[in-house]
């Protein structure tokens, strides 16, 4: 049951932390005081009894359980366990020659790796030919024996196999150690592409405002125009008014002089 809750993506609380009650605590922190040689205690319960015998209803499991993780140690030791997972505090990719496997390229990571790549992917290349050709090959009727083990050796295509493995497991590992590098131009280039959007579309806001801009310039004049063509008319209409009138009243009173004459 404990182990399945280990495993579990979604675990119950720890059945510990029924022990963590006041008496508890308070049992530990007096043990403390009564082995001050022993930070955390006695490990052996009969000897937390005797250590705490004049207490009723002491536990028989050992009290130090209830001390709290030594992050020290944590530090010291370079990982912790969690739910039956062990996690590092540095996360490393481990090397080929931590996992057992040959190591082809240098460890130094300030060495180019070019050339050496370039080698091991030609040594695949070839590895993958003599692969075939061995393949084709009849099958021995006789095992070649080793002369220092005395064992029979594997057949060609098999030591290719593994040689081809190996080549391959070369490169990954190679490849995975660039991959901060990958993601730091990545970052690069996604903030380039931010940039270069940002200032497009504050290019194209500042066009709008040059076009609205002219826009507002251009309804200015014609209102302008406008307004002073109205004021000319005006006053030109009542010019002509005036005159018109001034006109009407000198004639009107020759013509009834006239009339009157004549009549």
């Amino acid at each position: 049951m404990e182990e399945a809750e280990l495993r579990n993506p979604f675990p119950a609380p720890p059945s510990l932390y029924t022990r963590y009650t006041s008496q508890n605590l308070k049992y530990l922190a007096l043990l403390r005081e009564r082995t001050a040689e022993n930070e955390h205690g006695p490990d052996d319960p009969e000897k937390q009894r005797e250590v705490l015998a004049d207490m009723p209803d002491v536990p028989d499991w050992p009290l130090a359980e209830l001390e709290k993780p030594r992050a020290d140690w944590i530090v010291e030791e370079g990982y912790y366990k969690v739910y039956g997972e062990t996690w590092f505090l540095k996360e490393t990719l481990p090397s080929l020659a931590e996992n057992g496997i040959e190591q082809l390229y240098p460890a130094d990571r300030t060495v180019d790796r070019k050339p050496i790549l370039l080698s091991i992917l030609k040594s695949m290349l070839v590895a993958y030919s003599t692969l075939l050709k061995s393949l084709l090959l009849p099958p021995p009727s006789n095992p070649v024996i080793d002369p220092q083990t005395g064992q029979p050796l594997p057949p060609e295509w098999d030591r290719q196999v593994h040689w081809i493995q190996t080549l391959a497991q070369n490169i990954l590992a190679a490849a995975n150690e660039l991959r901060p590098v990958q993601a730091r131009v990545n970052v690069e280039m996604l903030l380039k592409r931010q940039l270069d959007f940002r200032r497009a579309e504050t290019r194209a806001i500042h066009e709008q405002c040059d076009s609205l801009e002219a826009q507002l310039a251009e309804l200015r004049s014609l209102a302008k125009q406008s307004a002073e063509s109205n004021g000319e008319s005006e006053k030109a209409r009542q010019t002509a008014a005036a005159v018109t009138s001034s006109l009407s009243v000198q004639l009107t009173a020759d013509d009834v002089l006239r009339w009157a004459e004549e009549v």
